[in-house]
């Protein structure tokens, strides 16, 4: 099995210790991010929200659960996909930082052309002074410009097998802080999902190291 790094090939064998802790380490963090979406189990109330929060105001969850699973698919092959040709890309144009520049306003003029076919009403493109403009800032300068920017930088120095890894753990932020800040309770299964995203990328660590 090939895995890109740097400006090489990296080659390892499926026999060897090194590249069977590596896939093991990452089937068990895969294994766990899927764990904390489908299992739920036992309900843990551990502490009081910060933030005011009544559950009766939560949107009811989507039902298309099939759709939204295949788009997340999708989305995790494509994203992968990019790491390997990011790596391409740094080979032959090494401004890294023009190149997610370039990559977000491609990005960005996709989703705005999307966005205005499926969205056609101009109430719905208004922004205020709310959380909603909070929330597009925060996506476009952080989630988005600052990630890809990262994800370069990181490509860069340490290959395209090295950052999608860390991707699980944005699960795990999201479990603690939403139980912390709005109040939802942890569940047995994420708890057990959260072990295993951080068991499976220690795994895959401990060999990249």
């Amino acid at each position: 099995m090939d895995m890109y790094e740097h400006d090489r090939l990296e080659t390892f064998k499926l026999r060897s210790k090194a590249g069977l802790l590596k896939i093991v380490g990452v089937l068990v963090s895969v294994g766990g991010t899927m764990l904390v979406s489908l299992y739920k189990g036992k309900s843990l109330h551990l502490w009081n929200s910060i933030l005011q929060h009544r559950k009766e105001q939560q949107t009811k969850s989507a039902t298309n659960q099939l759709r939204g699973t295949i788009f997340l698919a999708g989305s995790s092959l494509t994203f992968a996909c990019w790491y390997l040709v990011q790596s391409k890309v740094l080979k032959v144009y090494p401004y890294k930082y023009w190149s997610s520049m370039v990559t977000c306003l491609v990005g960005g003029f996709q989703t705005a052309f999307v966005g205005i076919i499926l969205r056609r009403d101009k109430n719905a493109w208004m922004l205020g002074w709310d959380l909603n403009l909070v929330t597009v800032v925060y996506s476009g300068a952080l989630a988005t410009a600052g990630k890809y920017s990262l994800n370069s930088w990181a490509v860069a120095k340490r290959g395209p097998a090295y950052p999608p890894m860390f991707n699980p753990l944005s699960v795990i932020f999201t479990v603690v802080f939403d139980s912390i800040l709005m109040g939802d309770d942890l569940t047995v299964g994420s708890l057990i999902g959260t072990a295993m995203v951080i068991v499976g990328l220690y795994l895959f660590l401990s060999v990249k190291a």
